[in-house]
């Protein structure tokens, strides 16, 4: 298998013999849990592209490939496996639990590395990194003391997204939003010390949070509500419990009823306002999603079972008004699916703001390029309004967070921060004697924070002697999905300017998502979900890899079965291209065939100057590709080099070149032709293969390796040079011989000439077109199928110019083709008025359809529409093939 001869070649190592100016790319860490999406072979192909190119170059490419531990993902398999056996983690206790996931991570965790392999990634997987191996645990164990160090760490109780059935906060991105049917219930808050007239009335789609409200506001210039300002609210079911009435802008006078419970322990949106105006915070719920002892009755229910009673029992005490039906947008856990609970925990933070401040400086000052640009604005507003970074996750999986306790002392009051359990010892020690003890914090760091620090951290961080880190440190660039650009990339960039004092990456390269051919995004619920496995076993891994890669940078990709296709044909197109080049090149014991076709040079302006016309072209158009396709990888512009790649190829190589080669390789007599056809051939073919190679490895390397006399793997050639000469005013004249094949090539269809049959003609133009044209009379005759030896070149039209259909291919270059030699001239009289006959009378029809008033006012306007369509197609066909036949008709008198 070609990827292992690759492997085991060392070729992807970093190479330091051609170069000294690394190229480096860090691998996103796909989880551990993970099966290769789309998404991964997106990000594969891409770095691929980017550390393939590179390494032609000559520059030492580093692709650093690792895997995330994925903290809730990989507990939530691992505790659905313990299920199935009929057990639970907290029967089993966290140190047995920890090892069974690492069982399982040594089991399984190895089936993502193996598919990205499949997908060609030439990552050095001597380097693979793990986020939780020793290496990496001693960088985020290091980060954590020295940002709590530098006060950036703190503990506190403050609002979260709590995923009750895992048990942990989890991240903002974990969380994904859903439009689902749900109720609006409206609640009746009597007025304390008004009539039975005064009350407000509340719309909230969660009744069972108001045993958390300390307030009730309107807006202050809803008039509805002005008199109650002030005044206090009386919260249904809580035996009296008063709450002030209150006055604030934010309140939307137009939803709903337009007065607010506020349940600051409930509502992100509520727990900030009751910050802003000093409003007590009430948490009803405990962690498992049943209510607390401050929803007196209903406390030890399930969220949902309370909502459900506490409705009815509104109705029947009369302060449920009514229920009406409401599309919700309800969060859910990205990983359990549960609905996610809004709770004030006990958690650690990370202040962010002198870490952003940063961040920003770095784009502004042009240190970091953001692709595309326009990402930079969303970088920059998402850094420039950033909130503290909860870090801590209530699992058992993950890195555990570095902080200490004293057995026997509130953990408020003290705790201890190192680096491991032995210097966490040795500093209570200290402080409290040898008899001390010691317990470590059971929270684990959000998976994030080990990922913030992954472009440092697995070159040897915090060891800056390490040689990896001073070889490869900065990266070159971070290839990833816009999705990510805050929740892991900023993170990145931050980190690593705290860290190493300089930014981890120069560039970032975003790619959208892959979507569906109609363009939705795929999901199992849809049915739409395309497997990139099952992908590479219909249409192969270099289809595959090249339809991914032709999408913009940043935008959505729709992929289709059609495109996917259309480049499987790519590749066999190529692969029977490399197989005409073969059969057409001289044995390897022909030493003196050999000989001549490396006697041509393509790289000085004279060795060009002597090719046939054809070979200058193609040589010309070649160069005038790699200068293109150059700057196009340079720029990370790949969907622009796939296409001009493609072009050149099948439009140019295939569709022309190999055509015209043929003029010389079948053609007996002397040498020298076939020798020139065979050195372009190979060296078109060759450099075709160089430039396409990132895109699609497989193929290319197997037709690279087939060809003689390769010293060398294509992996590591040397990318071609730029700058070759070119024969812009060659370029032009062959581009006149393909306009003269094209328009003889219309004629022929136009007049339905069997494909093998030889025609006349004679070709008309100035002495210097007819010079270079008729130099190339053989490979005209071939490519036009024309009978060379009744192929005439002239300056003025022929005798018979009445008898031939006349062609303007170009400006001075026209073409005069015997009538006689196309078609019998009788036969075709006759067929062409037996179809004028049938055309004339359905034309007839349509029009006498249009001009019946009971059709044309009585039909609906889109059917109307059509017939006067159809009508002016026909009478179109009509006159063309009245003046086809008018033309055979003269030229059967003339003939007479």
């Amino acid at each position: 298998m070609m990827y292992i001869r690759w492997e085991s070649q060392g070729y992807f190592k970093p190479n330091f013999d051609r170069g000294s100016d690394p190229f480096v790319v860090s691998m996103p860490p796909p989880n551990v849990t993970g099966s290769l999406h789309m998404g991964h072979a997106m990000f594969v192909t891409l770095e691929d592209i980017m550390v393939r190119y590179h390494r032609m170059k000559g520059r030492p490419t580093l692709w650093l490939p690792g895997t995330d531990h994925a903290g809730i993902a990989t507990q939530l398999v691992v505790e659905r496996m313990l299920a199935a056996e009929g057990t639970k983690r907290t029967d089993l206790g966290r140190e047995e639990f920890t090892k069974r996931v690492w069982e399982w991570k040594e089991k399984y965790g190895g089936t993502i590395t193996n598919q990205i392999k499949r997908l060609g990634a030439s990552c050095d997987w001597t380097r693979e990194h793990f986020t939780l191996d020793a290496q990496l645990s001693r960088a985020v164990a290091e980060a954590f003391v020295r940002l709590h160090e530098k006060g950036l760490i703190y503990q506190g109780s403050y609002m979260v997204n709590w995923s009750p059935n895992l048990q942990t906060a989890v991240s903002d991105l974990e969380v994904e939003y859903s439009e689902e049917p749900g109720a609006l219930y409206h609640i009746k808050y009597r007025v304390a010390g008004g009539s039975r007239s005064d009350f407000l009335t509340i719309a909230t789609t969660r009744p069972e949070t108001l045993f958390g409200d300390t307030a009730v506001a309107v807006h202050p210039e809803d008039e509805r509500y002005s008199k109650y300002i002030g005044k206090m609210a009386i919260v249904p079911m809580t035996y009296g419990r008063h709450v002030p009435i209150i006055s604030d802008k934010y309140v939307d006078k137009d939803f709903g009823t337009g007065v607010l419970k506020i349940s600051p322990g409930h509502d992100h949106n509520d727990y900030l306002l009751a910050r802003k105006l000093g409003l007590p915070i009430l948490n009803v719920m405990n962690k498992d999603g049943t209510l607390n002892e401050v929803a007196a009755l209903y406390s030890g229910l399930d969220r949902f079972e309370a909502r459900k009673k506490l409705w009815s029992e509104l109705e029947e005490t009369g302060l449920g008004i009514k229920k009406e039906a409401h599309t919700l947008r309800v969060p859910r856990s990205q990983r359990g699916g549960e609905i996610i609970e809004p709770l004030i925990s006990k958690q650690w933070f990370v202040t962010m703001e002198p870490l952003a401040e940063k961040a920003l400086q770095a784009v502004k000052k042009g240190e970091l390029t953001i692709m595309p640009e326009r990402f930079e604005k969303i970088y920059n507003h998402w850094l420039s309004n950033i909130k503290d970074w909860c870090i801590s996750r209530q699992l058992w999986w993950g890195h555990r967070i570095p902080v200490w306790y004293i057995v026997g002392k509130q953990p408020e009051d003290e705790y201890i921060v190192a680096r491991s359990t032995e210097e966490a010892l040795g500093k209570a020690r200290t402080k409290y004697g040898k008899n001390v003890e010691i317990f470590q914090d059971p929270d684990v760091l959000d998976t994030w924070f080990s990922s913030s620090l992954w472009p440092f951290s697995t070159l040897g961080w915090p060891d800056v002697s390490a040689e990896d880190f001073n070889n490869f440190y900065p990266t070159s660039m971070l290839e990833t999905g816009h999705d990510i650009l805050f929740f892991w990339v900023a993170r990145m960039v931050m980190m690593g300017i705290e860290f190493t004092g300089t930014v981890p990456f120069s560039n970032v390269y975003l790619h959208g998502l892959i979507r569906d051919s109609q363009g939705r995004k795929m999901s199992k619920s849809l049915g739409n979900v395309i497997d990139p496995l099952d992908t590479i076993k219909e249409y192969g891994t270099d289809a595959l890899r090249f339809t991914i890669s032709l999408g913009t940078a940043g935008q959505d990709l729709n992929l289709s079965t059609e495109r996917l296709t259309s480049h499987k044909a790519f590749t066999n197109k190529l692969w029977n291209a490399g197989k005409f080049v073969l059969q057409n090149l001289p044995s390897q014991t022909d030493l003196s065939a050999w000989e001549a076709i490396r006697d041509f040079k393509f790289d000085k302006e004279e060795s060009l100057s002597n090719l046939p016309l054809p070979e200058c072209w193609v040589v010309t158009k070649l160069h005038l590709l790699i200068d293109a396709v150059t700057i196009g990888y340079d720029k990370f512009f790949f969907n622009d080099v796939g296409r001009e790649i493609y072009d050149f190829f099948w439009a140019d190589f295939a569709d022309w070149y190999i055509e015209a080669s043929k003029a010389r390789l079948y053609q007996s007599g002397e040498n020298s032709a076939a020798s020139v056809a065979q050195a372009v051939l190979l060296y078109v073919f060759e450099n075709i293969l160089k430039l396409l190679h990132p895109f699609m490895p497989f193929v290319t390397e197997e037709l690279w390796q087939s060809l003689p006399y390769r010293e060398e793997a294509l992996i590591v050639s040397a990318w071609p040079s730029t700058s070759l000469p070119k024969k812009t005013e060659q370029m032009k004249r062959f581009e006149n011989l393909q306009a003269l094949t094209r328009a003889i090539r219309n004629a022929r269809a136009e007049y339905s000439v069997e494909p093998a049959r030889r025609i006349s003609a004679s070709i008309i133009a100035n002495s210097e077109v007819i010079q270079y044209i008729s130099k190339e009379k053989e490979v005209l005759a071939l490519l036009s199928r024309l009978d060379l030896q009744n192929t005439n070149f002239a300056e003025s039209p022929p005798g018979d110019a009445n008898e031939s259909v006349h062609l303007v291919a170009s400006e001075g270059l026209e073409a005069y083709l015997p009538l006689a030699d196309m078609v019998d001239i009788s036969a075709e009289v006759q067929r062409l008025s037996k179809r004028l006959a049938k055309m004339q009378t359905e034309y007839d029809g349509l029009m006498a359809r249009l001009s019946s008033p009971n059709f044309v006012d009585k039909a609906p306007e889109d059917i109307v529409r059509g017939v006067r369509e159809k009508a002016a197609e026909a009478e179109e066909k009509l006159t063309l093939t009245r003046n086809r036949l008018n033309f055979l008709q003269s030229t059967v008198l003339v003939s007479k």
